[in-house]
């Protein structure tokens, strides 16, 4: 089999476009009869533009593709609802009991849920018992929901009472609490009342037992799942697979709280400005790209943060040592991270890897800490402070207009 002749002379006449004046012209994006088409850069070039920005933008994977074909951009594919995992007929239930402050489920509350699915595995089942309502958890692992009535006041005797009603109802193998100033005070509360030992401070959860560091951490302690535990700060991860079903389980009758012993009790909150980096829980920190301090401690107590700073503004004398958040300064547990003017050097970003939420203002869209962010602001931190504290001051002012038409 021989190629067929090229005839060049064809060619061009083919490509010749008639009505074009007095010079030629010539279209060689044409197909000649016989032969390969003529390559054009330039089209090749723009039918691999994506999108019409101002900054032009090119899917190089077109490359190569050939002339006259048309560039048809690949199905997006929609990624599918993760199905909600249902288990009806357990074959035991891991109770747990977590603080759940303001009705939002904490870290450490996500980590004891976590380390309960550990003990459920497949054939168990996860319970939560919980005062009023609490958001989030089908997603952090429970399959059951026993919710109680929220106690009036500070009363750890009452709550303690409800608990161990609701464990009696359910029967669980196991029940979980965290190793918290709440949840540990409620564990040995409940323990003592329904006479089981507990196995406090467990630093690793796992189907076949319970590890905890004893003796000033020189030794470590283990012991079979018990029945009553609290579970210590990052010693599991949050559960991480699909959400489970959350199935609300009755109450059968109300129980009778015992009498109160404490007359009154009020929770006093400690001046943010003077609390510890590492204990707050809502933290705004200056970084180099911030030179206006004054609006930036406007800001700081207008939201009633704790003060932080980047080690640059440490350096330079403009911020206290103790400000400043990073793995050379104070690694944070906090709730929110605000970060103005803070471009994000590994070693800061170690300090807010244990932050839950994290807001940055920053002018470089690739910044570091904008990337962390789960709420980014691209703009400059000195014409932002300004807009927040009008906005502050509009909401103080409309709940104290509220306040005052209030019967």
């Amino acid at each position: 089999m021989t190629r067929p002749r090229r005839d060049p002379r064809a060619e061009w006449a083919a490509q010749f476009v008639a009505g074009a004046g007095l010079r030629p012209r010539y279209d060689r994006t044409r197909r000649a009869a016989a032969g390969r088409p003529r390559r054009d850069p330039r089209s090749e070039r723009e039918a691999q533009r994506v999108g019409a920005a101002a900054r032009p933008r090119y899917d190089l994977g077109q490359a190569g593709r050939p002339l006259g074909e048309a560039v048809v951009a690949p199905p997006r594919s929609v990624p599918e609802a993760p199905q909600t995992i249902i288990v009806e007929a357990p074959a035991f239930l891991v109770a747990v009991v977590p603080d759940a402050p303001g009705g939002r489920l904490s870290g450490h509350d996500r980590q004891v849920l976590g380390a309960a699915r550990a003990l459920a595995g497949r054939e168990g089942a996860v319970a939560a018992i919980v005062e009023g309502a609490c958001e989030g958890l089908g997603a952090a692992g429970a399959d059951r929901v026993l919710r109680l009535e929220a106690a009036e006041g500070y009363d750890p005797a009452a709550r303690a009472a409800r608990v161990e009603a609701a464990l009696a109802a359910l029967a669980a193998r196991h029940t979980l609490f965290p190793e918290s100033l709440d949840g540990g005070d409620l564990a040995r509360r409940v323990a003592v009342g329904l006479r089981e030992p507990l196995f406090t401070n467990a630093e690793v959860v796992a189907a076949k037992g319970l590890v905890r560091p004893a003796r000033g951490r020189r030794v470590e302690q283990s012991l079979a799942a018990p029945r009553f535990a609290t579970v210590a700060p990052d010693a599991a991860a949050d559960y991480a697979g699909p959400p489970r079903e959350a199935r609300a389980v009755p109450i059968d009758g109300p129980t009778p709280p015992p009498p109160k012993s404490i007359l009154s009790a009020t929770r006093i909150p400690a001046d943010p400005a003077t609390v510890p980096l590492s204990l707050a829980e809502f933290v705004v920190s200056a970084g180099n790209g911030l030179t206006d301090l004054d609006s930036f401690r406007q800001v700081v107590a207008a939201l009633h943060a704790t003060p932080g700073a980047s080690r640059v503004l440490c350096d330079a004398g403009l911020m206290p040592r103790h400000s400043q958040v990073g793995a050379s300064g104070t690694v944070l547990a906090a709730t929110c991270y605000f970060a103005l003017g803070i471009s994000g050097a590994p070693q800061h970003l170690q300090g807010v890897a244990g932050c839950e939420h994290v807001v940055a203002v920053n002018t470089d869209l690739h910044a570091a800490m904008i990337e962390r962010a789960g709420l980014a602001v691209v703009q400059d931190a000195q014409a932002v402070m300004p807009a927040l504290l009008r906005l502050l001051a509009q909401e103080t002012a409309g709940r104290a207009t509220g306040a005052g038409k209030a019967p």
